[in-house]
């Protein structure tokens, strides 16, 4: 008996001694912004105020759309435009949901092969680095398609503030006056004269943007023809082929934006609502999480081994899916009820096992790989009236072509890279197309943008996106994932660490030094190869959610200067 009892001893001091592998006390949650009524959140605070404003005049979410996207050609022209394209999805108080497609087009003049040289190699930066680059642009018809359907208030007076704004001029900020900086010998490159972003520029700052202010001015008294005719049609035109361009005057005017069906599909008791093709964000999201859906991620727990296991191998089947199959839906059949179904789906994680990692090489369409700009821009908006846009925008790099047309005041984007220029080989963000995606006269690029509006039961619930090139699609997921599964505030959703699989290549980036060594070595143990280098910054969201009070928590990334602004 003696000896049981020692024995019993024993063991309850070795097992008391010992520490429980987590005894960290969990941080406190962290809130954004929390309204009443309205909301936007932005890349930049001048941008969601001035769309804020608009809300308080009593316009609504699309007046408030154009406001803020044409206040982000002026505060962000990094990636703000009028010189890019983007997606919209929205879902109106009434329940009502669309989406609306402005994003870039190839030129009448342009061909599959036009970035290979004549032994059929890609040409170092034809497709990304100036006017070769540049596809038809679409910001201003799309917003202006969307303020003729749903506006309320004059578009005059949506502008005004857009106006005066680039006329008083914008503040530099730390993160803007590295970024100049880091992109002003590529501005050299690219343009033949001297352009605004050559100079020093410092924080605190002010950029004036006057010839911009005349632009605006213009699209404020003639709508679409103030861009896509006229004075502003001629001078981009010529500025364009001066350049070496191929856009003429036919291609501006032929330009429409379009209304799409959104892609719609459920997860648990949420209601999902994402952009469709030409992007591939809705598609994407649809395949990741009704693959994930089986597994009980909430009893894994946030960014833990089986969690990432999970949310990688199913990324890695969905990307491989995406290089295949989509591309420009006015051109290529594209098989969505079939990539979405559920059966198709639990084939595709069969071969998943949490004892080792799948090697991409062995799932299908295995030698193509996804590059995409990181340099795009998100903006959410949900108004007084319960109408939730969800809207993100782009001149694909940083700067688009680099190319500025200093007498309309803005950067042209470099969106025919997200073309295949040729198939099977990858762009600038390593992502890989197929044919689907081969370049053609008036058909628009691949997209990564996400664009995701949420329902709970019934009620709307939530607004985000966020830009990242071929990492949104995965910044969207983890974003709804913590809010869903792990039961964060919007902020805290946003604000945690990233991580990102795309097929190829065949490694999982995370933000660096937020993951635990422990985690990583375990990974590595099971075949996972890990990179912190290529992703200093994984997406940077911003999302509105609705609380169970109806007051709205804007969750605005910490990884930008972006910011949220309500009433």
């Amino acid at each position: 008996m003696s000896r049981y009892i020692f024995l019993s001893l024993l063991f309850f001091i070795a097992f008391s001694c010992k520490e429980p592998i987590n005894h960290a006390k969990p941080k406190p949650p962290v809130r954004g912004l929390i309204t009443e009524h309205a909301m936007v959140v932005s890349a930049r605070e001048e941008a969601s105020k001035i769309g804020s404003d608009i809300l308080k005049k009593g316009g609504n979410a699309f007046d408030a759309m154009v406001a803020t996207e044409l206040a982000l050609a002026v505060a962000y022209p990094y990636a703000g435009n009028l010189g890019g394209g983007g997606f919209m999805v929205y879902r109106t108080n009434q329940g009502d949901i669309g989406a609306i497609d402005y994003r870039e087009k190839a030129p009448l003049a342009a061909t599959k092969n036009m970035f290979l040289d004549s032994l059929g190699n890609v040409i170092p930066d034809k497709s990304t680095l100036g006017a070769m680059a540049v596809g038809v642009p679409g910001t201003v018809a799309g917003v202006l398609t969307v303020h003729e359907k749903f506006g309320t208030l004059p578009i005059d007076s949506i502008l005004k503030p857009v106006i005066d704004l680039a006329y008083k001029g914008v503040i530099v900020t730390n993160k803007q006056e590295k970024r100049i900086k880091k992109y002003q010998p590529l501005f050299i490159k690219a343009n033949k004269d001297s352009i605004p972003f050559d100079k020093a520029w410092k924080t605190n700052d002010t950029i004036k943007y006057p010839k911009l202010a005349k632009t605006l001015e213009r699209i404020a008294i003639h709508g679409k023809d103030g861009f896509y005719k006229g004075e502003t049609a001629e001078t981009l035109v010529n500025f364009i082929q001066d350049n070496g361009g191929i856009i003429t005057k036919e291609d501006l005017e032929k330009y429409e934006a379009k209304w799409r069906a959104p892609i719609v599909f459920t997860y648990d008791d949420l209601k999902i609502i994402s952009m469709s093709p030409p992007a591939s964000g809705g598609v994407c999201l649809a395949q990741i999480m009704k693959m994930i859906e089986p597994f009980d991620l909430h009893k894994y727990g946030h960014n833990t081994l089986k969690t990432i296991q999970v949310l990688t191998e199913a990324e890695r089947r969905a990307y491989a899916d995406r290089s295949f199959y989509l591309g420009d839906p006015d051109f290529v059949d594209i098989p969505i009820p079939t990539l979405i179904d559920t059966n198709y789906l639990e084939e595709r994680m069969r071969d998943f096992s949490f004892a080792k990692a799948t090697k991409s090489s062995e799932i299908s369409h295995g030698s193509i790989e996804i590059v995409e700009s990181d340099e795009t821009t998100h903006y959410s908006i949900i108004d007084q009236f319960g109408n939730a846009i969800s809207a993100t925008t782009t001149l694909n790099g940083a700067y688009g072509s680099k190319l500025y047309c200093t007498e309309l005041g803005f950067f042209l984007n470099n969106e025919m890279d997200d073309f295949s220029s040729k198939p099977g080989a990858p762009n600038m963000f390593g992502l890989i197309g197929a044919e689907a995606n081969s370049i053609a006269p008036e058909k628009r690029m691949l997209s990564s943008m996400t664009p995701t509006i949420i329902e709970k039961n019934g009620s709307l619930y939530m607004s985000v996106g966020t830009p990242g090139g071929s990492t949104i699609i995965t910044s969207v997921l983890q974003t709804i994932l913590n809010v869903h599964e792990f039961n964060m505030t919007m902020q805290d959703a946003v604000n945690a660490p990233r991580f990102h699989h795309q097929w190829l290549p065949d490694e999982i980036r995370m933000e660096p030094n937020l993951f635990d060594k422990k985690l990583i070595k375990a990974l590595n143990d099971l075949g996972y190869i890990i990179n912190e280098e290529r992703s200093p910054v994984i997406g940077k969201v911003d999302g509105i959610l609705v609380l169970e009070d109806k007051t709205l928590e804007g969750g605005a990334d910490r990884r930008g200067d972006d910011t949220a602004v309500g009433f």
